[in-house]
């Protein structure tokens, strides 16, 4: 457990996943270095430790954030990162003098800071080494609508994946890194993991999501990770 910052840090091994998108019926492999991916979803208590806000309804500190849009997350890891001494992963390019409207991104591959996950890097940590569509049964891992009763759990609340994971399939959806398609959707970033309002189908390892990286979903989410070992 990282005292200082109130969440924990898992190591993920390198590794090769394949990946696939069922509406262009593409398939593609991704090979890996090894990286760090936070053991839980951000919770509320977290988010409002670095940013001083609460996007979330008050209380309930266990809870992953949500209505949290990409922007916020990609902003959470750079505040984060600070707060840890940190080199930020990203750099916010703003519209001259108004700082609540980014223009564009650049991701610093060498910085040691928080970052979101690529899909890639998310997809190989909710597998975990297993081969099916999910690492465990559903009802043991994950919060969806046959189990959630039309809301929103603790993280940790279910059994993890074999590296240690919770939450993976579940709870919330997760922002990553990448766009989901840029000849089609243009900025949309994609979403994985399932929430806790989703049909089983939908909370499956290999499942792909989008949404404009502006919206705040209220069962949307998000989980840090850092390049590297250390």
């Amino acid at each position: 457990m990282d005292a200082s910052a109130g969440h924990e840090m898992i190591a993920i091994p390198a590794g090769e996943v394949r990946l696939s998108d069922r509406r262009t019926q593409r398939a593609w492999s991704v090979e890996l270095a090894p990286y760090r991916l936070g053991a839980f979803p951000v919770t509320r208590m977290l988010y409002a430790q670095v940013t001083g806000l609460q996007p979330s309804a008050a209380g309930a500190d266990r809870l992953p954030v949500e209505g949290v849009s990409w922007w916020e997350a990609v902003r959470f890891c750079n505040a984060l990162s600070r707060r840890e001494g940190f080199s930020p992963a990203y750099d916010l390019r703003v519209d001259g003098e108004d700082s609540a409207h980014v223009e564009d991104i650049a991701w610093d591959t060498s910085a040691d800071g928080y970052r979101l996950p690529t899909e890639a890097e998310w997809e190989h940590a909710c597998r975990a080494g297993t081969a099916g569509p999910r690492y465990g049964q559903l009802d043991e891992i994950a919060w969806y609508r046959d189990n959630s009763h039309d809301r929103i759990h603790h993280v940790g609340g279910k059994r993890p994946n074999p590296w240690g994971l919770h939450d993976m399939l579940g709870n919330v959806w997760e922002w990553c890194w990448d766009t989901y398609d840029p000849e089609v959707y243009g900025t949309y970033r994609v979403l994985r993991g399932g929430g806790w309002f989703d049909e089983h189908w939908s909370c499956r390892s290999s499942v792909r999501r989008r949404s404009h990286p502006t919206f705040q979903v209220d069962d949307v989410g998000f989980r840090v990770a850092r390049s590297g070992t250390s």
